[in-house]
């Protein structure tokens, strides 16, 4: 089916913030903020040693530079779950929700593009700058996935919400490649490693601001009604009433019970699989950034494959599908040996081949539980556990390595998830939750 001209613009933003995920939350900026978090606390650690001396996290909390990143991912969601509840209730209420995903994207790319000041020990600045960008992530995306349901009916929403994300995963592989290359070839360009570290992080910021205007200027004339229901509240008796009204939808809260744990798995595999390879297996940052361009380019062809199957058989029988595959990844993960290259790129292109599907059918799926003229607000839900925004994955992950000081034990410690999520997910009854939503049946469940 032709997609409109509203959904090939909606799909441009999942290429614009697809390059900062990729490149920076994904690849670059875990290892990079643990080896500044290295230089402060032991400027004089040898290669292959872990750091015994703690950071102060925010001035506030102690924690080995080996768990700072993970520690950091979860005080981002904290404060983000907190905050998109209300960015979600002011958006329902704005005529213009393209304004709201400009200045939340341009605000994140921003921050992203500030992290080229990066150098030294000055790991502070980053931490701080990671929160604002994941916060700003998360609220640009909220308002991105609540108008997937404007642009795309009942038996159009697993497909278009999957092509978005196979275009992202095309943004982000393009600008990953590009900076491989940098990586690859810094010296021939007369660059020490740290400048090609800092000009890729600068490439992710760029790219999520440029690539915005395509969206925000194409869904400008998108036409929005603000709700009685909603107009006639402030944001904050809003939220206690969408709280309130929740119980009415007991099919929407139990997946997005079964959407925390599953993505919280997901969603630390992929942000802690770059710290994983490079201080667990001992792989360079040109091996992982290859690594990365693989599972980003198998995960467009996963993406597209993981919607054609749902068209078939439903898009929670695919998803459930993708989380038996997401066990055997964790499992082979664990028991991957120590410098295999080969070994690496063919788990990562297990992951890509599950990493898109499953999640872009999520949000198709959770499209269809939420009541209309809520989109955004309920959105802000789903956005708190979505990907960039995890926390009890990478709690649980942080916490194993504080503990044990082992990669591999955090890594395993992560099948609990998909277990427990696949188990309340098989629960979920989506004929049920779409009709007590208000919604229209599509032809496959």
């Amino acid at each position: 089916m032709k997609s409109t001209k509203e959904q090939r613009s909606w799909y441009w933003y999942d290429w614009a913030n697809s390059a900062y995920i990729t490149t920076t939350a994904t690849v670059i900026i875990g290892p990079y903020l643990t080896s500044l978090a290295n230089n402060a606390a032991c400027p004089d650690l040898v290669d292959g040693q872990v750091c015994q001396n703690p950071v102060m996290l925010l001035g506030l909390f102690p924690v080995l530079p080996g768990a700072l990143h993970p520690f950091l991912a979860t005080l981002s969601t904290v404060i983000s779950a907190v905050l998109l509840l209300f960015v979600g209730a002011l958006v329902d209420r704005s005529a213009h929700p393209h304004r709201w995903l400009a200045g939340s994207a341009w605000l994140g790319a921003t921050a992203g593009s500030m992290m080229f000041f990066l150098e030294g020990d000055n790991w502070e600045l980053g931490a701080w700058l990671m929160i604002i960008a994941a916060f700003s992530f998360g609220a640009s995306t909220v308002v991105y996935d609540s108008i997937l349901v404007r642009i795309s009916g009942p038996d159009d929403r697993d497909r278009v919400s999957s092509r978005g994300w196979a275009f992202g995963y095309v943004g982000g592989g393009l600008l990953l490649a590009a900076n491989f290359l940098l990586m690859t070839f810094y010296d021939q360009l007369g660059l020490s490693y740290g400048m090609a570290i800092r000009l890729s992080l600068l490439s992710a910021g760029l790219w999520w601001g440029l690539f915005t205007i395509i969206p925000v200027l194409g869904l400008r004339k998108l036409p929005k009604e603000v709700p009685v229901e909603v107009s006639g509240h402030n944001p904050f008796s809003q939220l206690a009433n969408t709280f309130a009204q929740m119980k009415h939808y007991p099919q929407t809260m139990l997946f997005l019970l079964a959407f925390l744990f599953y993505n919280d798995g997901i969603q630390t595999v992929i942000v802690s699989s770059s710290l994983y390879a490079s201080k667990e297996l001992g792989m360079a940052t040109s091996q992982v950034m290859l690594t990365f361009l693989v599972t980003q380019f198998v995960a467009i062809a996963g993406a597209l494959l993981f919607g054609l199957a749902a068209a078939k058989i439903g898009a929670k029988k695919t998803v459930l599908i993708g989380l038996v595959i997401w066990l055997g990844v964790v499992g082979v993960g664990f028991v991957l040996p120590v410098g295999v290259f080969g070994a690496l790129v063919a788990l990562g292109a297990a992951i890509g081949l599950v990493m898109g599907g499953t999640q872009a059918l999520s949000r198709s799926m959770y499209s269809q539980l939420i009541p209309l003229g809520r989109e955004s607000e309920y959105f802000s839900f789903y956005q708190a556990m979505e990907r960039g925004t995890s926390w009890l994955g990478t709690l649980t992950f942080a916490l194993v390595f504080q503990f044990s000081q082992s990669y591999r034990l955090a890594l395993v410690a992560l099948i609990v998830f998909f277990v427990i999520g696949g188990v309340l997910l098989s629960r979920v009854n989506m004929r049920q939750g779409i009709t007590d939503a208000g919604n229209a049946l599509p032809k496959v469940l």
